[in-house]
């Protein structure tokens, strides 16, 4: 098993869960809806200065489709550049 992490501006949360959901057979997911931080660009901290917010999901995918995870995040990285979307995945023992 691999454990997916992505973390992403709020406004492509809709794109991530959709695509992941086509491509990838029973993805199961829980997603923290507000998430606060800074990236190497630009802070989003929901204030009036760095008004922007991220989500984060977490998923734990079978290593078959690991591939094809980050094949969608790319996509999705392409289509929105600057948007700070991350995607970090680690071995699971379950």
């Amino acid at each position: 098993m691999i454990r997916l992490e992505i973390i992403a501006n709020k406004s492509v949360q809709e794109d991530i869960e959709k695509s992941m959901e086509r491509n990838i057979e029973n993805f199961y997911y829980t997603v923290i809806p507000l998430a606060f931080g800074r990236g190497k660009k630009n802070r989003k901290l929901g204030t009036a200065t760095w008004p922007e917010t991220n989500f984060a999901m977490i998923s734990y995918i079978e290593e078959k489709d690991f591939e094809t995870a980050k094949k969608v995040i790319a996509a999705v990285k392409e289509k929105f550049p600057d948007e700070g979307i991350k995607m970090f995945a680690v071995r699971a023992e379950v």
